[in-house]
């Protein structure tokens, strides 16, 4: 029997693997696809966003949102680069975000099937772990791919979610863990784009501009980010969309009317907008209402904010009434649109949603429903912003489980 089985060969996965095998505990991975670490491949455009110089318990999100606040006591940005510097992975940082030193993902990939065949850690690819039982003393590993059993003294459970259109990215682990007594949260998409239903987006796709945005359910302000917003075809996109997207996606999940204002300008207070409307109008007013905005706003948009307040294109500015430009100038700072969707959980980078949390223990990773069992990364129910949370999450609760799986029992459990 191997003392220890890790089911799920991502991120939180390989971290628990090197800590297990490192203490001394002989390990095998079970990974659905043909080598380690597929999807950790897409990360940050290829590069990878390991972690972030300021983790902070508030940029996770969960229902349990005391799980954050006590798992990261201890385990900040430095116990995470010295455990990534240890595995071979140099950093740099960009501000806050941190890098491997290459920019390239593969490579962080790469270290992580070094580390694991010097410690000797056994690696079955191509193998679908489709069921798990208890047994006395163990548990029994069922899976497609290999036919073959498994049997472990202690499971690590890192299957993931279903985000991302990696192939094994498709949430069997959450059927795992009801096997062995576990509940879900709602799993839904996070970090992804936003749908409406509104036409004009198809004049829209390919902007990037600077924005603010604004996320309001039933008509209640929910949450807001700034930075780079991406118009496409479909709807939004752009980080400050994703950062938002887990609490869209939760209310359209219960049928409840969802929209994001936009505010176009978001460093020009309103009044100071409209004065400098005024003073445009004033100093160029034969000229046609279009001509007047292109250095304000990207050409493709500028149609779009002039219909939505009721003013033609090649009217003279100087025949627009006052009050119609105030009410331009409303529609810039609060342009308002209606949420039908998210993009699927193939386009997400995270799910919202997973295993709760109050049933493992922030200390250990350890369940708190079946001993010997162990859940990592992002098939809990915890999710981070954009900037390397997801990731510091997967690197500190794989580490945390393969130490503890680890050790011999009788030990501390932090139940």
């Amino acid at each position: 029997m191997q003392d220890i089985v890790v089911i799920g060969g991502g991120a939180s996965g390989m971290a628990a693997a090197v800590s297990a095998a490192r203490a001394g505990a002989s390990v095998t991975i079970l990974e659905h696809n043909d080598i380690l670490g597929k999807k950790l491949l897409s990360t940050g455009n290829g590069r990878c966003n390991l972690t972030n110089l300021r983790i902070r318990s508030k940029d996770y999100r969960s229902d349990d949102p005391e799980f954050a606040g006590e798992f990261l006591e201890g385990f900040d940005s430095a116990p995470a680069l010295e455990f990534l510097a240890s595995v071979g992975i140099y950093t740099k940082c960009r501000g806050d975000y941190v890098y491997p030193l290459c920019d390239q993902a593969s490579a962080v990939r790469e270290a992580f099937d070094t580390e694991l065949l010097r410690l000797g850690a056994r690696v079955v690819t191509d193998c679908h772990a489709e069921h798990i039982r208890r047994t006395k003393g163990g548990f029994l590993i069922n899976c497609q791919g290999q036919n073959k059993s498994f049997y472990a003294s202690k499971v690590i459970l890192a299957a993931g979610s279903k985000a991302s259109d990696i192939s094994g990215s498709d949430g069997s682990g959450y059927a795992l863990a009801k096997e062995l007594g576990h509940s879900l949260s709602p799993v839904v998409p996070a970090l992804a784009p936003l749908v409406s239903d509104k036409k004009w987006f198809r004049k829209l796709a390919g902007i990037r501009t600077l924005a603010a945005v604004s996320l309001f359910v039933e008509g209640q302000f929910t949450a807001e980010d700034m930075g780079e917003l991406q118009l496409t075809d479909y709807g939004i996109s752009g980080i400050p969309v994703f950062q938002i997207s887990r609490y869209a996606a939760k209310a359209l999940r219960e049928n409840k009317n969802v929209t994001v204002q936009i505010d176009f300008l978001p460093h020009i207070p309103k009044k100071e907008l409209y004065r400098e409307l005024h003073r445009r109008r004033e100093l160029w007013g034969k000229c046609a209402a279009q001509k007047l905005l292109n250095t304000i706003f990207p050409s493709k948009l500028i149609p779009v904010l002039l219909a939505e307040s009721g003013i033609e294109r090649q009217v003279w500015a100087e025949k627009i009434s006052e009050e119609t430009w105030r009410k331009f100038a409303d529609c810039c700072k609060c342009f308002e649109v209606p949420v039908s969707g998210t993009k699927p959980f193939s386009r997400a980078q995270v799910c919202a949603g997973g295993v709760k949390t109050a049933e493992v223990s922030p200390r250990t990773m350890e369940s708190k429903l079946v001993k010997g069992l162990f859940l990592t990364g992002e098939l809990l129910d915890i999710d981070g912003i954009c900037g390397g949370y997801n990731l510091h999450f997967a690197w500190g609760s794989g580490i945390r489980a393969g130490q503890y799986a680890a050790a011999p029992y009788p030990q501390t459990n932090g139940l």
